[in-house]
């Protein structure tokens, strides 16, 4: 194997590109013409006769990371083996707690707007729902059936 390290470097020099990226022919007849290139004049006229060039940056595919993506979606590769983190670090807690409140609250206003409860119980169980009395909307419906507040409800 011929050492031609002085002639990929004044070639990647020359192109602008790492040593790694150079490609030199490995034709055997044209060893001693390659060979015979030491000063910047004669590896510039290699490149324009296409013995030296630059290889294509290499990438990676996204192919691979697409189909991963959709078996996610799909609810795989998330074991606990994949998991990194508690529980509290994967989802934060703030943003639980705005979804609960918030459908708590929703139903609630309804509630009251469709005169199922009155203003007293709405404003009591508000209050009761900010201190975190209902892990649900559910469970608010509950307390307020077991105490026997909703008005107007349909069995069935």
């Amino acid at each position: 194997m011929v050492d031609y390290r002085m002639q990929r470097r004044l070639a990647a020099e020359l192109l602008g590109v790492g040593e790694s990226r150079i490609w030199i022919n490995p034709d055997p007849k044209l060893e001693e013409e390659i060979s015979q290139a030491v000063t910047r004049r004669d590896v510039e006229k290699l490149i324009h006769k296409g013995i030296i060039r630059v290889e294509p940056v290499k990438g990676n595919s996204h192919t691979r990371w697409l189909e991963r993506r959709r078996a996610r979606q799909e609810g795989k590769r998330r074991g606990y083996g994949k998991r990194e983190g508690t529980a509290r670090a994967r989802q934060d807690e703030k943003e639980l707690w705005m979804g609960r409140i918030r459908k708590i609250r929703r139903m609630l206003r309804w509630l009251r707007d469709h005169n199922m409860i009155d203003r007293r119980t709405y404003r009591r169980f508000y209050i009761k729902a900010k201190g975190g009395a209902f892990k649900s909307a559910y469970d608010l419906k509950l307390a307020l059936q077991q105490q026997g507040l909703l008005k107007g409800e349909r069995s069935g």
